[in-house]
């Protein structure tokens, strides 16, 4: 069996100073106390927290790739996750997949899958295994007070580092080019992860908040960080979500760029949110294929491919 404890990689610490960024004041802790896992492995099929499965959803194959449910060391214990990338020696380019708020399902697994096609190691950590069950769970309210609320910034940004080493040292990872993209709440996570992650090469946030309540345990939106990305972000938003105004993504955008960063912004004037969500009705087809596209570009653009 193929020796997956995390390793440094070519003598260097890949989870330290060099590659954080300390300045993010309330999302890098000290050592988190830690709970146990509530979910030891991933569900399976789709997440029970929606209504109905449209008869569209998209399904990718393994055909010339490796794909499969994975467990990641992150420091209290194994962490279920998926991984997918090409067969063969590698190394691969490194793309963090960030969940929605429904756990790494069906539609998570398959953008994995996706993203192993087009030549990359994709691996989405189950972010949220600490702090619930989310295979069992069937109402939104209850997943978003019960799980996402208490869920610390720091915690899934300790993860994600973990993942990186671990997709490194014992996945064929190389971590000279790293990405991260995500959907809706994992579009959040991808802006503070670039204003936390420094050697970040580009960012993809799917609808991601950018607004919202500030906490103890999360206590910056991703407008508060947008001055301080370390990555190009592409930013694919909606222009007919209810939920996340488009004049507030465009402030994000202009403060990132006014402090010499770099946003790009394509919003889709009549795609609501969760437009990519191929599973739900929220999806628009067209929508979803181009933002894909730009997304796919825009990584290689910037260094990950």
């Amino acid at each position: 069996m193929q020796d997956e404890t995390p390793k440094p990689i070519d003598g260097r610490d890949w989870t330290g100073p060099d590659h954080r960024s300390e300045g993010l004041d309330g999302l890098i802790a000290p050592p988190l106390s830690r709970r146990g896992f509530v979910m030891t492995s991933l569900m399976t099929g789709l997440t029970l927290a929606t209504t109905r499965v449209e008869a569209q959803a998209i399904h990718t194959d393994t055909t010339g790739i490796e794909a499969g449910e994975v467990r990641i060391p992150a420091g209290d214990g194994p962490m279920p996750g998926y991984r997918a990338m090409p067969e063969g020696k590698g190394p691969f380019p490194i793309v963090l997949v960030i969940e929605e708020i429904f756990g790494v399902h069906d539609y998570i697994k398959d953008i994995c899958r996706r993203l192993a096609k087009a030549g990359y190691c994709a691996v989405a950590p189950e972010l949220y295994a600490r702090q619930g069950d989310l295979s069992r769970m069937t109402d939104v309210q209850e997943i978003v007070r019960d799980v996402i609320a208490k869920t610390p910034d720091a915690q899934w940004m300790a993860d994600l580092d973990a993942t990186i080493v671990w997709a490194a040292s014992a996945s064929k990872g190389d971590p000279e080019r790293i990405g991260v993209m995500g959907w809706c709440r994992g579009g959040r996570a991808v802006w503070l992860y670039a204003a936390h992650r420094r050697d970040l090469k580009a960012a993809v946030a799917w609808y991601g908040p950018v607004g919202g309540e500030r906490t103890g345990i999360q206590p910056r939106t991703a407008g508060d960080v947008a001055a301080e990305i370390h990555a190009p972000l592409l930013a694919l938003y909606g222009g007919a979500d209810t939920g996340i105004p488009v004049a507030s993504v465009e402030a994000a955008r202009d403060k990132a760029n006014a402090a010499g960063k770099s946003v790009t912004l394509t919003v889709f004037p009549d795609a609501p949110h969760g437009f990519h969500a191929d599973y739900r009705p929220s999806y628009r087809k067209d929508a979803a294929a181009a933002g894909w596209s730009k997304a796919l570009d825009f990584l290689k653009a910037n260094g990950v491919g």
